[in-house]
């Protein structure tokens, strides 16, 4: 099995496999990977008669086949490139060019949205034999480390901060990241330190109007942000619904309950007990004083409740409503002993 880098090397050298079969369900890599072999492995005046590309859906398994066996013209290799083949009904019709592939062809199979299973001999056959890599999502505590790594590549200088700020908003979509960091770099080629400024400025992270800050401003018991930011979602209600800021203080409130578990654990296993990136992790342990195990237990289910109401079951107060009322409940529990 190789890896990302390993392929791509690979292509730079030009000292290719005659089979790739790339698979997963982050397309980010998929993608990168699909674009070298389109561009980087021809000259430009050999993809013409060199460059096949297909579509799953449009293809049979006995088509690649003959598409592979062509000689190339004025090259030195032809490349073949079929994408979503996960759509092609008679893939493992494949494994007969698989066992004796034309030395002057690159195949790249891409099976897209999925992986393909190692548990048939087909699938064996495809981990064990060819150049095989999969494209795995990425966990959100692993994504500050890659958005930093990004940022070197782009020129910028991400410090933790603000590289978990992004995963904090971003999640773990790698191709939203890429493509907000390079508007960012396109915006404002000559900055060589990617500061929160720049962060709001082109992405419109806004800390003090943003949803996902909401259940921060609460559970830290700051009251001035709090009713601040109160007030600003009552009078914005269509543009910050209800169910998202529910889910938003399912998530954090989730995190401060399995914290509470996690300190029964050694200290370097908090983050991924806990599921935040490293930076948060100081945070969310902190929090744990103002909101033990009963009371974390009991946001829970307050907010369960209400996100429940604002899809309409036992329900038909409008959202700002149900916010007040949420906020409200959960105060009580903050004030309890």
């Amino acid at each position: 099995m190789a890896d990302f880098k390993q392929i791509v090397d690979a292509i730079k050298s030009k000292n290719l496999a005659p089979v790739y079969f790339l698979d997963g369900e982050e397309p980010y890599y998929l993608d990168k990977l699909m674009e070298l072999f389109e561009h980087e492995v021809l000259a430009p005046s050999e993809r013409d008669f060199n460059l096949s590309v297909y579509y799953g859906r449009e293809i049979k398994a006995l088509e690649i086949i003959n598409a592979c066996l062509r000689f190339p013209m004025f090259a030195e290799r032809q490349v073949v490139l079929v994408k979503d083949a996960a759509a092609i009904s008679d893939l493992d019709k494949l494994e007969s060019y698989f066992l004796q592939p034309t030395p002057s062809t690159i195949l790249v199979l891409e099976y897209r949205n999925k992986k393909v299973d190692v548990r048939t001999k087909f699938g064996k056959f495809i981990k064990e034999k060819l150049a095989y890599f999969s494209s795995e999502k990425m966990k959100e505590n692993a994504m500050p480390r890659w958005i930093m790594q990004l940022g070197k590549e782009l020129g910028f200088e991400i410090a933790d901060k603000e590289a978990a700020v992004l995963t904090l908003y971003l999640g773990n979509n790698l191709q939203k990241i890429a493509s907000e960091l390079e508007k960012i770099r396109i915006n404002a080629p000559n900055e060589k330190i990617l500061s929160a400024a720049l962060i709001q400025q082109y992405i419109g992270i806004n800390r003090d109007y943003n949803m996902f800050e909401f259940p921060e401003a609460f559970s830290s018991g700051n009251k001035d942000r709090l009713y601040r930011m109160l007030a600003y979602f009552l009078e914005h209600s269509k543009a910050s619904p209800m169910v998202v800021i529910t889910a938003s203080f399912f998530n954090h409130f989730q995190q401060i309950y399995k914290a509470n578990f996690a300190r029964q654990l050694p200290e370097k296993e908090w983050a991924g007990a806990i599921g935040v990136a490293p930076y948060f992790v100081k945070d969310v342990m902190n929090k744990t004083r103002q909101w033990p195990l009963h009371k974390a237990e009991q946001c829970l289910l307050i907010i369960a409740e209400y996100n429940a109401k604002c899809v309409g079951i036992d329900n038909n107060a409008k959202d700002g409503e149900l916010l007040k009322e949420m906020v409200g409940k959960l105060e009580l529990v903050e004030a309890m002993a």
